[in-house]
Order: C-alpha cells, then sequence, then structure tokens
C-alpha cells in the first residue's frame, strides 16, 4: 500500500444527508410563517379552552348556566348588574351568570360549526366527486340537485323544521350542513372533472382500474388542498349561520346558552347592560375572524406558487 492510499483511507469522509421537505411539510412551514395565521389559531384555541373548562367555570363561580340568582343579579329595579366579583361579566335579563352562558355557548358554536363543515364537507366531496367523475346524466343530475338547494331560502325552511320537529342542536347541525355542501360540491365537481381527463387517470384507467379505485386512490388525493381551504372557511360560516338561527329563535333549544340567544335577549337591555351585547358580540366577531384569517393563511400557504 503506497502512502497516498494510506493518507486517503485514514482521512474520514463527512456525507452531508439532505432530506428532502414534503408539501405539507413545506405548507406548514410557510403557515408558521404567517403572523396573522398564528394569531388566528391562539384565538381558535382560547375559544376551544373556554368552551372546554365551561363546566370548570361554573363549578369556580358557583353559577349554572340555567340557574336564575334574581336576588344578587338583578337590581331592585329588575335589571341586569354589571361585571364584578361574583359575576365576571354581569348577569342576563333573567339573573343568570353571562361568562358561564358565554363559555357554554362557545360550545355550541364550535360544536355546531364543526359538526356541520365535517358533514358538508363529506356529503359535498361524494357528490362532487360522483358528478365530476362520472359526466353526463349523472353530472347533469347532481348539478340539477345542487341549483335547487343554492335556491332554497334557508330561513323558511329552517322555520317550517322547527314548527314540525322543534329547535334542537341536532337539527341545527342538519340544516347548516343542508345549505352548505353544495358549495363544497360545486368546487369538488370542478376540480374532479379537470383530474378526469389528465394523463395519470388515463394510465391507470388503461389498465383496466374501477372508475371507484380511480376516483378514491388517485383522483381524491389531489383534492385535499382545495377541500381543506374550503372547509376551513365553511367553519366560520357555519358559526355565523348557527348564531342567525339562535337570534331568531329558529336554532338551539331557547334554554340552551347560544351566543345568538344571548344577542337576541339583549336587544332590550343593551342600553342599561352593554355588556349583554358586547360580549357575545366580540366572542362571535373574533371567533369568526379568526377562522376566516386561518382559512386564508392556508390557502396560501397550499399554493406553491408563493
Amino acid at each position: 500500500m503506497s502512502l497516498t492510499d494510506a493518507a486517503f483511507e485514514a482521512e474520514p469522509v463527512h456525507v452531508e444527508v439532505v432530506h428532502g421537505k414534503g408539501p405539507w411539510r413545506l405548507a406548514w412551514e410557510r403557515l408558521r410563517r404567517d403572523k396573522a395565521a398564528v394569531a388566528s389559531m391562539v384565538v381558535i384555541v382560547l375559544v376551544a379552552l373556554l368552551a372546554i373548562l365551561a363546566p370548570l367555570f361554573a363549578l369556580v363561580t358557583g353559577h349554572d348556566p340555567l340557574t336564575q340568582y334574581p336576588s344578587t343579579a338583578l337590581t331592585p329595579e329588575g335589571l341586569p348588574v354589571g361585571p364584578g366579583a361574583e359575576f365576571w361579566l354581569g348577569a342576563d335579563s333573567l339573573g343568570r351568570d353571562l361568562f358561564v352562558r358565554l363559555a357554554y355557548g362557545a360550545r355550541i358554536s364550535l360544536l355546531v360549526g364543526l359538526s356541520a363543515t365535517v358533514l358538508a364537507t363529506v356529503f359535498g366531496v361524494v357528490v362532487g366527486l360522483l358528478a365530476g367523475f362520472y359526466g353526463g346524466w349523472v353530472d347533469g343530475v347532481l348539478a340539477r340537485v345542487l341549483d335547487v338547494v343554492l335556491s332554497f331560502p334557508y330561513l323558511l325552511v329552517a322555520i317550517v323544521l322547527v314548527a314540525a320537529v322543534g329547535a334542537s342542536v341536532p337539527l341545527t347541525i342538519f340544516v347548516i350542513a343542508f345549505f352548505s355542501f353544495a358549495a363544497m360540491a360545486r368546487v369538488v365537481r370542478g376540480q374532479t372533472i379537470g383530474f378526469r381527463e389528465r394523463e395519470f387517470t388515463e394510465a391507470v384507467r388503461s389498465l383496466g382500474a374501477s372508475p371507484l379505485r380511480i376516483m378514491v386512490i388517485d383522483v381524491l388525493p389531489n383534492l385535499v388542498a382545495p377541500v381543506t381551504v374550503l372547509a376551513s372557511l365553511l367553519i366560520p360560516t357555519s358559526i355565523v349561520f348557527e348564531a342567525t338561527l339562535s337570534f331568531l329563535g329558529l336554532g338551539v333549544d331557547p334554554r340552551t346558552p347560544s351566543w345568538g340567544a344571548i344577542l337576541a335577549d339583549s336587544t332590550d337591555f343593551y342600553r342599561v347592560a352593554p355588556g349583554l351585547l358586547v360580549f357575545p358580540a366580540v366572542l362571535l366577531l373574533l371567533t369568526t375572524l379568526a377562522f376566516n384569517l386561518l382559512g386564508d393563511g392556508i390557502r396560501d400557504a397550499l399554493d406553491p406558487r408563493r
């Protein structure tokens, strides 16, 4: 062995391994650099904690969300008291703790918003996939169904359903999901039509793959990004939808704490008890704004051109 070979073998060789980043990791890194999206996530987490810890707040304050405390929560004139040591944000017109009711109302808003969005997304993706992939008479029938759903006056339908069944959380979720899935289905349909004629779809079709296999294995993964963005924007829409129905007395049971119902209760007392109007309105505004900004951030993060 020559001296040159010995020196070559003795010298350590350092090999730097370069790990590639997947599209979802790149999207997460872009999202973390978006200050508005990060702030929105913080707000959403705080609202979620408010909802999760609602029973704890009720235990600490000693006030049930449905119990009235007329001797301490109402003035001698029968007006609700303002914020103080016993009632942190004051009381409502019936002498119930406003803070505790807002905490339980956050549960209703998040439950309805997330549940309705999940149902609308699942149903919209299925309908959009079928209409866009098969085309022909299937697309024609489903497209007309979507047109009919979008043309329905949702308030009239809600009034009829509440009159027939009665106000409840499941009914509210169903109504919101029913009137929200059509927008999702239209987007999925348009995307599916484009993917249906792409080279990778033609390749697997030529190999004998079934339509179901092509839709689920080849087309559906390419729809994750637009569906995720649209679903994140459907959540605040569903929350506002629920608050509107509850404000009109058509949403959840009137005895159930809801931000919309609390706002409706404030219409006669907002001059003497502005907290009844301000606190639920601010919570509703911050929550919907946070979800909208987060949805915009997700859209930008999933866009490879940015």
